[in-house]
């Protein structure tokens, strides 16, 4: 099994040798940002340290392979407003299918809300409004191959709009979780070592356009009698969607009849930035007949260079239902440094 293991991590290593962030680092080249941001409160509690726990409906964004751990069909709401008062939507279902897998849908919306128009000769506004919307789709599948080991993939149409001029681009995810009996204090495999790792947006580049970048062109002032306004248009370049590969492990130091806390420490590579580390914990208390109950916390962001990122905090509560059904609340806190602070909030159904 050890060296299952380490062949799967090697060729994971191996897809994204290309992507590992290097000096100077690719800071703001990179379009279509807001699928780096983080979804799901539990993971975002724990500092984004999550690639290797999510074994829920959220794994649509940390690790797809993490569907396949799904017991029960499950949906999940989030809202998350962001920074200049952006507001993000995110919108989930999953449903097991025995012997097949799971299969998930999700929605991202990301709306900037309204900016008045300015321009060169009217600085001070022209009197409209414009708006700008973000969004992304996405149908995921994963399966467990065996108890200890499952894959997921998810592909996604991603789409960008500031007023007149949109852009869209097609990527996929992909992800494997390892479940081992490493480090387990009960000997069972469920409380052992989890690994987990994957990839986020490898797709196509996304480039603007749209009526908004018509300008007339005079092709020569000096000579009368030309066509002096000639239907010209800018072209703008293509941008890369931020690529991210994650690998994470995670483990149980304390597990009792009813409670039990889990530690998480996550690696990233991105495109974009420097490579940097996530920290996270979670305490669960379990409430027989009644539900569990949830606190969590972490770090994002250790050893990035500039971050902003730092402490999170968060908790949740999962409420029994008749019939097997759940329903779940959760929320996140993230300080976001000189940008203040930022919280979210779930709600989650499991039937």
């Amino acid at each position: 099994m050890l060296n299952r293991i380490l062949i799967i991590i090697f060729l994971f290593t191996c897809f994204v040798r290309n992507s590992e962030a290097k000096e100077p680092y690719r800071v703001g080249t990179t379009t279509a940002n807001f699928l780096e941001i983080g979804y799901g409160p539990a993971g975002i509690a724990m500092g984004d340290a999550y690639v290797s726990l999510a074994q829920d409906l959220s794994s649509v964004y940390w690790n797809p392979a993490g569907l396949a751990f799904m017991k029960n069909n499950e949906a999940m709401f989030m809202s998350q407003p962001w920074l200049v008062d952006a507001n993000i939507a995110f919108a989930a279902v999953g449903i097991p299918i025995p012997n097949l897998g799971t299969i998930a849908f999700n929605l991202i919306h990301m709306n900037y809300g309204e900016m008045e128009v300015n321009t060169l000769t009217q600085q001070n506004g022209t009197g409209e409004m414009f708006d700008a919307n973000e969004l992304a789709a996405s149908l995921s599948f994963s399966r467990a191959i065996a108890e200890w080991f499952a894959f997921g993939a998810s592909a996604k149409y991603v789409s960008s709009q500031i007023w007149h001029v949109s852009g869209a681009a097609v990527a996929f995810d992909f992800g494997v979780l390892i479940k081992t009996n490493f480090f387990s204090i009960t000997g069972k495999q469920e409380d052992g070592m989890k690994i987990g790792m994957s990839v986020s947006n490898y797709g196509s580049k996304l480039r603007y356009d749209g009526i908004d970048l018509l300008n007339p062109i005079d092709i020569d002032p000096g000579i009368n009698g030309n066509y002096r306004d000639v239907p010209g248009q800018f072209r703008l370049n293509s941008w890369e969607l931020p690529l991210i590969f994650r690998v994470g492990v995670s483990v149980k130091p304390l597990v009792l009849n009813n409670q039990e806390v889990n530690l998480a420490i996550d690696a990233l590579h991105p495109n974009n930035n420097s490579e940097s580390i996530n920290l996270g914990a979670e305490y669960a208390l379990n409430m027989p007949a009644f539900g569990k109950f949830f606190l969590r916390g972490g770090y994002k962001a250790l050893f990035m260079e500039s971050s902003e990122f730092g402490l999170t905090l968060g908790g949740g509560v999962s409420l029994n239902l008749i019939r097997n059904a759940k329903i779940s609340c959760d929320i996140a806190y993230r300080d976001l440094g000189i940008l203040g602070a930022n919280t979210c909030y779930s709600l989650g159904v499991k039937f």
